[in-house]
C-alpha cells in the first residue's frame, strides 16, 4: 500500500465519528452488504462519512490492508475498526451496536 493512500484512509478514520468504507456512496450503494450497512446506520440516525472504495483500486486494496479483513463495507467507529456487514448487522440486532456507539458518545436516535 502506498503511502498516500495509507495516509488517505487513516486521515477519513480518524477525522470522522463514523467512518463507512464501501462500494458505491450511502445515496447509491454498489453492493447488497453496503446497502444493509447504510440502511442500519440511517435507521440508528448516526451521520457517518461514506467512502467509495470503488473510486480507485488502490483504495479498494489499500483499506483491505490497512485492517488487515479481505471484505467490504468496513465500518470504523472513533477510529477503530468494529467490523464488516455480518458483523455489524449481529451487532445491530443484539443491541451491542447501540451500545457501543453511545459508549463511544455517539448519540443514537433509535434502537433496533
Amino acid at each position: 500500500m502506498s503511502d498516500d493512500i495509507h495516509t488517505f484512509i487513516d486521515d477519513k478514520v480518524k477525522s470522522h465519528d463514523i467512518a463507512l468504507f464501501m462500494k458505491g456512496t450511502p445515496d447509491f450503494p454498489q453492493c447488497g452488504f453496503s446497502g444493509q450497512t447504510v440502511q442500519i446506520l440511517n435507521y440508528l440516525g448516526v451521520p457517518f462519512e461514506g467512502i467509495n472504495v470503488l473510486a480507485s483500486d488502490e483504495l479498494r486494496q489499500g483499506i483491505k490492508d490497512y485492517t488487515n479483513w479481505p471484505t467490504i463495507p468496513q465500518l470504523y467507529v472513533k477510529g477503530e475498526f468494529v467490523g464488516g456487514a455480518d458483523i455489524i448487522r449481529e451487532m445491530f440486532q443484539s443491541g451491542e451496536l447501540q451500545t457501543h456507539l453511545t459508549d463511544k458518545g455517539i448519540e443514537v436516535k433509535q434502537s433496533a
